[in-house]
């Protein structure tokens, strides 16, 4: 009897063993998959004290500017974090560098994080084979400091919201790159939850935006310097040339709506194409998309860059867009810059940067190269090209018209042809240089941005530049101002 009980009672006594070894298998199991497949998902997490503390326990790589100006380096601090983000020149170069905060990474910083913090297998690997500590690489960048400065101090005396860009045209290195509202990147590298918080709150609630990057992801109408587009099919066409007349009427009347375009006094109304670009008659220019045609506009603007989709400089430029054409007037507008036309200022140095490298348009770049604490180079640029914008004949074309339009003047120099030049002395602020330029502002007129792209020397380029301000008014002067003194910058 007793021996009957006693098997009675193991049956469940053998079901609760079974149920438990069940269970601890998947325990197991669960706790093998989660170390094995999830733990990059696990570091990653914000919430993740641990890998925080492990991300700043030693120091990321320098970034520095082409000179060898720091503008972003880590220094020594106590606490469980040993080491804290530093920018010397903060909202000089917050465009360029971005920052690293406790749960967000930008600009440069989030571009090159792997190469900055150690995690680049190139830099592991090559940390370990010496002394066996990880450490970050520095960057070097393009940014040459001298144009920087000229760039982010005319943007911040001109106190408008706007950006500049400056490129090398035979290598499309980045010379320089500002924006203006911009931030504080020091601001953001607290390890105070609570204020960092509230900081990047208040940044991203501020009217300005101050951290939008209006250089390369902010999207303006072009204007009139979409009429270097338009002149560059006019003349690929062979329908046009540089010193041929074109119609230029003080009112065209835009096809299939009950409204006019009005240039005023363009010539006799049968000026050249060089003086209708220069003087920027947009009869003339509207005339001309109208007798090309949607699809060979579209061709040479996609040439150009536009509608190419993402490009990496490695910071991600927004692409610069020409849009879809439902009708001759669209079309019209289109071509003299206006209608849905839309360029960052990045592209709008990529247009003179074209032209003034004999047609052929390098692909921009930021980063020179990078290089170990020990002094060793692990990657370093290799200037490429990005795309034909127009033959070499066609940019010398362009560049002669270019250089007989005043910066000073929105709607250009009443120069009769090409010949026609403005004073070499005062044009770049250095002596002897004459500056190759087309603008699209309009003096007074509420609500319109102030672009300008230009390059220099006109005879043999050695920077690009694309300058844009939002809604100047009467201040529509201050555009040429800066680019004039960031081509000086860069020419020194």
């Amino acid at each position: 009897m007793a021996g009957s009980r006693g098997g009675w009672l193991d049956v469940p006594l053998s079901r609760v063993a079974r149920l438990c070894a069940a269970m601890l298998f998947v325990l197991l199991a669960h706790v093998t998959l989660i170390q094995a497949f999830g733990s990059h998902a696990l570091n990653a997490d914000r919430r993740n004290e641990r890998t925080l503390i492990d991300r700043y326990g030693r120091p990321r790589g320098d970034i520095l500017t082409y000179d060898g100006t720091p503008i972003a380096t880590s220094l020594p601090i106590g606490g469980p974090y040993r080491y804290r983000r530093a920018y010397p020149r903060g909202e000089e170069y917050a465009a360029v560098t971005g920052h690293v905060s406790l749960h967000r990474t930008t600009g440069i910083e989030q571009a090159q994080d792997a190469v900055l913090s150690g995690d680049d297998a190139k830099v592991r690997v090559r940390s370990l084979v010496g002394d066996g500590t990880v450490e970050g690489a520095d960057l070097r960048l393009t940014i040459r400091d001298r144009v920087q400065r000229a760039a982010y101090q005319g943007l911040r005396a001109a106190g408008l919201p706007g950006a500049v860009v400056a490129l090398d045209p035979a290598t499309g290195a980045v010379l320089g790159l500002a924006t203006y509202p911009t931030y504080d990147p020091n601001t953001l590298t607290t390890f105070d939850g609570k204020l960092l918080a509230d900081t990047a709150r208040r940044l991203r609630q501020t009217p300005s935006q101050p951290l939008l990057n209006r250089a390369l992801n902010q999207l303006y109408p072009p204007g009139s310097t979409f009429k270097l587009v338009t002149a560059a099919a006019a003349i690929a066409s062979g329908e046009y040339t540089p010193t041929g007349a074109v119609h230029a009427p003080a009112r065209l009347r835009l096809p299939g709506a009950p409204a006019y375009l009005e240039t005023g006094r363009c010539g006799n109304g049968r000026p050249t194409l060089a003086y209708a670009f220069q003087a920027s008659c947009d009869t003339a220019f509207a005339a001309i998309g109208l007798q090309l045609g949607q699809d060979l506009l579209r061709e040479q603007a996609e040439a150009f860059g536009f509608n190419a989709g993402q490009l990496r400089i490695p910071l991600l430029a927004t692409p610069s867009r020409y849009p879809p054409v439902e009708d001759r007037t669209q079309m019209a507008l289109a071509a003299i810059g206006h209608h849905d036309n839309r360029v960052t200022p990045l592209m709008v140095a990529m247009l003179s940067a074209a032209v003034a490298n004999n047609g052929v348009l390098m692909r921009p770049y930021l980063v020179e190269e990078a290089r170990l604490p020990d002094g060793a180079v692990i990657n370093r640029a290799s200037p490429v090209p990005y795309r034909t914008a127009v033959p070499p004949m066609l940019a010398r074309y362009l560049a002669a018209m270019m250089t007989a339009v005043s910066p000073d003047r929105g709607k250009g120099a009443e120069a009769p042809g090409l010949s026609k030049a403005p004073g070499v002395s005062d044009v770049t602020g250095v002596p002897g240089v004459r500056m190759a330029a087309k603008t699209a502002a309009s003096d007074g007129v509420p609500g319109e941005h102030a672009v300008i792209t230009a390059f220099a020397p006109a005879e043999a380029p050695e920077v690009a530049v694309g300058v844009v301000l939002e809604r100047p008014g009467d201040r529509v002067d201050a555009v040429a101002t800066i680019a004039r003194a960031v081509i000086a910058a860069a020419l020194r």
